[in-house]
């Protein structure tokens, strides 16, 4: 097996082959703005939410929860409607977001394992701090056991391990909201920036992820505790204990379940549930607020590029399941934001329909800050299209959740416009769907003759671009 360089590897993954080695985010020739060819350099803000799923915002069609500044933010920047994770749990997505690799290259698999010292030095924060950029991380870590915390890694750290308790108090014995700490703490970070050195600061929200074992769960803030009292929430087609019951066994008896007894067992539990879980989302939606009007306070506004992206998404009760995990969309589509107050007027509020990933955004990060991709990096800088520009682009990706456990099955997948491919690896078991006339993955297509030629190519397909996401590639 030979090591690609990062050119090498993004045209294969971007469906290119050894004799067409092209970037995929290649953008000579191509149109586009240049709006961040400046030489002063952008502060930058990337917000990740825990378990939020890519409808759970009203720019995204939802007609419920209330998200005012994420729509702000999508109507003067840009949304992106395709955008997945390549692992959907915790740790292994979040490592995917620090260094722009798939799970099978930076091999964080499980809550336990950490970056080396050499490969934390190449995460996007780490690689700032050493251009010079003030750096701040605020909110769930999410890498690595507690003693191995990157405390002193950052300018400004007020991270933790582990899940976090959503019910504190203040100095004075008041009852405080983690969320709303969160904000506090950012508020402080901004205070001590300087217009003279860029910062960049990432908030890592434990909401709207559920308190675990606690009953409650999903524990909001109690100042929102009347939102949503009067709506009803309209439950998912899939629901319908028909789709549960065409599941494997396998994941009719998993954690995905388990976990569906405690939060979704009763239409009443539903409704409680969902309208506490978008309570969650409102509250990180109001300290978005805050952090903007602090910037413009700061006259940091004009020149703070503000992202925020999901670390998976979330079963709200479709297929009679709970959590993430699984390759299915709940599970895998999140939130994209990104707003650039330097963008020109013709470049806000457009919806890109290109697969973006959680690997691109260090990548991201790194060219917004006018620094060099490292070849490490597996993800592609989003920034040719944020500019206007049409480089080549992948058409498809690969999914993977090798996380150990016994409940929760091992899968791989890939992911077209048209199809869905999935195999869960433990059981053998393999999915087919054709997203196209069946969006809701409740038809699996993999048992049917018919379609054994689509099956066979893309399961070929799936199992290479496996090999390619391990960093390196088989020689034909």
């Amino acid at each position: 097996m030979a090591n690609l360089n990062r050119r090498q590897f993004l045209s294969l993954a971007a469906g290119g082959s050894a004799a067409a080695l092209l970037p995929v985010c290649g953008c000579a020739g191509q149109t586009g703005i240049d709006y961040t060819a400046s030489k002063k350099r952008p502060n930058i803000i990337f917000l990740l939410t825990d378990d939020h799923r890519a409808d759970a915002m009203g720019c995204a069609g939802n007609p419920i929860v209330s998200t005012p500044n994420m729509d702000d933010m999508a109507r003067n920047g840009v949304r992106f409607t395709n955008a997945f994770v390549t692992t959907s749990i915790c740790a292994s997505s979040r490592a995917s977001v620090f260094s722009g690799q798939w799970t099978a290259r930076h091999g964080i698999i499980n809550f336990a394992l950490n970056f080396s010292d050499d490969d934390l030095a190449l995460t996007y924060p780490m690689l700032l701090r050493a251009a010079g950029y003030r750096t701040g991380f605020i909110g769930k870590y999410g890498v690595g056991p507690k003693r191995e915390l990157p405390t002193d890694k950052y300018d400004y750290w007020r991270g933790f391990a582990g899940q976090g308790r959503y019910e504190n108090k203040d100095e004075d014995g008041n009852y405080k909201h983690l969320t709303s700490i969160m904000g506090d703490q950012a508020a402080d970070f901004l205070q001590g920036c300087s217009p003279d050195t860029p910062f960049c600061l990432s908030i890592s929200f434990k909401a709207p992820h559920v308190q675990d074992g606690d009953p409650r769960q999903f524990i909001y803030d109690r100042a929102y505790a009347g939102l949503y009292k009067d709506v009803t929430i309209p439950t998912p087609k899939t629901a319908d204990p028909k789709y549960f019951e065409a599941l494997p066994e396998f994941l009719q008896k998993s954690e995905a379940r388990r976990r569906w007894s405690i939060r979704f067992p009763t239409p009443e539990k539903f409704q409680e549930s969902v309208k506490s879980y978008y309570r969650l989302i409102t509250g990180v939606d109001n300290v978005i607020g805050r952090i903007r009007h602090d910037l413009a306070g700061l006259n940091l506004a004009d020149n703070t590029v503000i992202m925020l992206m999901g670390d998976n998404g979330f079963y709200l009760g479709e297929h009679g399941l709970a959590g993430k995990w699984f390759p299915h969309e709940e599970s895998i589509r999140v939130p994209l934001l990104v707003y650039d107050p330097r963008a020109p007027k013709q470049l806000r509020g457009r919806t890109l329909e290109r697969y973006a990933l959680n690997v691109d955004i260090a990548p991201t990060i790194l060219q917004l800050a006018g620094l060099d991709v490292p070849a490490v990096m597996q993800g592609a800088s989003l920034l040719p299209l944020l500019a206007g520009r049409k480089p080549k682009w992948r058409t498809e990706f690969f999914y993977e959740h090798p996380f150990p456990h016994k409940t929760i099955a091992k899968s791989i997948a890939l992911r077209t416009p048209r199809y869905k491919y999935a195999l869960y690896t433990d059981y053998g078991y393999e999915e087919l769907y054709d997203l196209k006339n069946d969006p809701l993955e409740t038809n699996n297509l993999a048992p049917d003759k018919e379609h054994k030629k689509t099956l066979d190519a893309l399961r070929t397909r799936c199992n290479r671009l496996a090999e390619i996401a391990k960093g390196g590639w088989v020689v034909d």
